[in-house]
């Protein structure tokens, strides 16, 4: 995944995101998908950065690779 390939998917899930918090239904399954789009969310936004980051000191960006949910989970903001 290339940084264009990143950031049109965190759109699309900025997107959708956008969508169901604006939604009058706020059901268990509604809530489950929210909180998958922000764990989701979390990953690109890493993988962004990694890639970024290996950039910027001249590494290969193509060797970042997404982290595992709990592992970007627990970053701090």
């Amino acid at each position: 995944m290339d940084e264009n390939d990143i950031l049109s998917r965190i759109h699309t899930l900025v997107d959708e995101e956008h969508k169901l918090r604006d939604s009058s239904e706020h059901t268990d399954e509604t809530r489950a998908r929210m909180s998958k789009l922000e764990a989701d969310l979390d990953q690109c936004w890493d993988l962004l950065r990694q890639r970024r980051a290996k950039r910027q000191y001249g590494e290969d960006p193509d060797e970042a690779q997404a982290r595992p949910e709990p592992q970007v989970e627990s970053y701090l903001q």
